[in-house]
This record gives C-alpha cells, structure tokens and sequence, in this order.
C-alpha cells in the first residue's frame, strides 16, 4: 500500500477531498519527523511509538580495501508497534 492508496481509502471513507487528506498525512509525517529530529518519541496509543534508538559505536569494515574502520555512535529512527497491533497482524495476516 502507497500514500497515494491510504489517501483514497481514507478520502473515501470519510467522504473529504483527497487534497485535505493529503495535506493531513504530509502534515502528520512531518511532525512526526520534527518531533523525532528534536529528540522526542511519539506515542500513539494502540497503533505504535516512533522511537529514537542509539546504536553504540562498533568497528567495521571496508571490504574493498580490506580495512577496519570505526563506526561511530549514533541516533536512528525506529518504530514499535503496539501490542495490540502485533497480535492483530498475528492473528490476521497468513505466513507466506
């Protein structure tokens, strides 16, 4: 499923312009990504939290020239689903 495909469903469900849908989704993404670049989590109660996790610093390597090199400690996004929402997609959703 696309944006575009979670617009029209929720356009049509609610009967509202696919254009006000829209502005409402980019306008959520955007400050779900304000909240998470401002270091702040978001939790939406029986869906999920976007969480910012830290990954510690560890040593890699560079394969090409055969090298090790240290990757430092930083931030990533992540997102946690609900557990309501985990069983649900276990109950619901056949193993392919």
């Amino acid at each position: 499923m696309t944006k575009a495909d979670i617009v029209a469903n929720i356009s049509e469900k609610l009967g509202m312009e696919k254009g006000d849908v829209q502005a409402t989704i980019e306008t959520f993404m955007e400050e779900v990504k304000n909240s998470l670049e401002g270091g702040d989590n978001v939790y939406l109660r029986g869906f999920g939290s976007f969480i910012i996790k830290k990954r510690a610093e560890k040593t890699g390597r560079n394969i090409s020239k055969n090298t090790t090199i240290k990757i430092p400690a930083h931030n990533i996004p992540a997102f946690k689903p609900a557990k309501i929402f985990v069983e649900g997609v276990k109950t619901n959703v056949e193993v392919k």
